[in-house]
């Protein structure tokens, strides 16, 4: 079931701030109109070039969530209509991301609270002595929830190419011990932005017995994602980087260690049958599949946001929104190319694929400092620091994860080591072309007047 408004059914011409270009138009996102305060006094539109972070919502899914809200109800439990209505809008937003994410017929959609939830949650579902393979180079969330009791965490080194990578992981596989094993990668990387290998990644992983989940958190709102294609066994993503609001994400996968697993949240929904007995103890007989770790009222409006987002990139089309990214990117690049002193970070050479993120540093400048300068005198958000990624950071920048790093290291320095961050720009679908130009053009005038 669907729920739409009148206003939803029209399509929704672009703010003026977003006007056509050779790239295409961008699809209409929340926020557009915003002005914000210079340090000038005046005011400008904002320019929101951290979509690495969080997306702005589309509009698509804004007048959605309007449309559904005066029907909203509890769900699964309840017999009156609006309940009912309620439980249908939840399992189609289900079957919507089962089929955005081209999942085979016997995987199951766990609705979660974003990616890191997503990632603890498999976390308290593998079983004991599970081995968890992750790069350095990955975000905390990929790295940390595998350090809990009973699992074997295996921090594998930054690598410098996708061929690399694979060996790596070929390596330590071959010389680990028999028992269950689990690789965790990106699919993209918040970062660089470059693209991961994942499809070898995982050949290679099945031919050892390992399994894949995939974090796709920054890959989902930029490239089309098949579970089926790419080989991997779970997938994680978070709706706030989707253009969908805060609150909601998805484990999706194979169901066999999440069924055999305690269900991570105990509550109501959780349990299928509940019993009091005699010696005062509980028997409790837990639900298979979603239901089992979907304890309580779930976030029904989160996933309809969700399965909304899924609907509207799907119909604006994967690949042309990805050749319009493509484009923006290339003048992105040139672009920071002609501003003196700026120094973009990659693992994997220029010429490597990338989604629209990239890192920088300008010399000079601390990059807390220049992206400050970006908001104060040009209305334009972008992000500085680590990223939740510090070991990668830091051996882009020759920093202390030049030699091994631990995963899940700390963001600040030892003594007699150098600060090291940088600054992050992003964007996607909904970003206006006038954003890339006005950010570009502010570069230019911050390093060339610091020089």
């Amino acid at each position: 079931m669907t729920v739409r408004s009148a206003h939803a059914a029209r399509p929704t011409a672009p703010s003026p701030a977003a006007p056509r270009s050779s790239a295409g138009a961008p699809l209409p996102v929340l926020g557009l109109d915003v002005e914000v305060p210079l340090a000038d006094g005046g005011r400008a539109p904002y320019a929101a070039l951290d979509y690495a972070a969080s997306t702005p919502a589309l509009r698509r899914v804004w007048d959605d969530v309007a449309a559904y809200l005066p029907l909203y109800s509890s769900v699964h439990r309840g017999a009156g209509h609006l309940s009912r209505l309620s439980t249908d809008l939840y399992e189609q937003s289900r079957r919507t991301v089962a089929g955005f994410l081209d999942l085979p017929p016997d995987h199951r959609v766990v609705f979660t609270r974003g990616t890191t939830d997503s990632l603890n949650l498999l976390a308290a579902a593998l079983p004991e002595g599970t081995r968890v393979f992750s790069f350095a180079s990955e975000h905390h969330a990929s790295l940390l929830p595998w350090r809990r009791p009973g699992l074997r965490p295996v921090c594998l080194p930054v690598p410098r190419s996708p061929h690399e990578a694979v060996a790596l992981l070929e390596e330590a596989l071959a010389a680990a011990p028999a028992g269950p094993s689990l690789l965790c990668v990106t699919g993209a990387s918040n970062v660089t932005g470059e693209l991961w290998p994942v499809a070898d990644l995982a050949a290679a992983a099945r031919r050892h017995g390992a399994r894949v989940v995939l974090d796709a958190a920054q890959l989902a709102p930029h490239r089309r994602v098949s579970v089926r294609e790419l080989g991997v066994d779970w997938v994680a993503l978070s709706g706030h980087k989707l253009h969908a609001p805060f609150g909601a994400g998805v484990l999706a996968g194979r169901t066999d260690w999440l069924d055999a697993a305690a269900p991570y949240l105990a509550g109501g929904g959780a349990g299928r049958t509940v019993e009091h007995r005699e010696d005062g103890t509980l028997a409790v007989e837990w639900h298979r599949g979603p239901a089992r770790h979907e304890a309580g009222s779930p976030n029904v409006v989160g996933a309809h946001a969700l399965a909304s987002a899924c609907r509207a990139l799907t119909e604006a089309g994967r690949d042309a929104l990805a050749a319009r990214e493509e484009e923006l990117l290339a003048r992105l690049r040139s672009g920071l190319a002609e501003a003196p002193g700026v120094r973009v970070l990659g693992l994997f050479g220029e010429r490597h694929p990338r989604v629209g993120v990239l890192s920088f540093t300008v010399d000079g400048w601390e990059s807390a400092r220049f992206a400050e300068a970006l908001s104060d005198g040009y209305g334009i958000g972008v992000r500085a620091g680590l990223f939740c990624a510090h070991p990668l950071v830091r051996a882009l920048l020759g920093g202390t994860a030049a030699r091994p790093a631990p995963c899940g290291a700390s963001g600040s320095p030892l003594p007699g080591e150098r600060s090291l961050d940088a600054v992050r720009v992003s964007f996607g679908a909904g970003t206006p072309e006038e954003h890339i130009e006005r950010f570009l053009s502010a570069v230019r005038e911050l390093t060339r007047r610091h020089r």
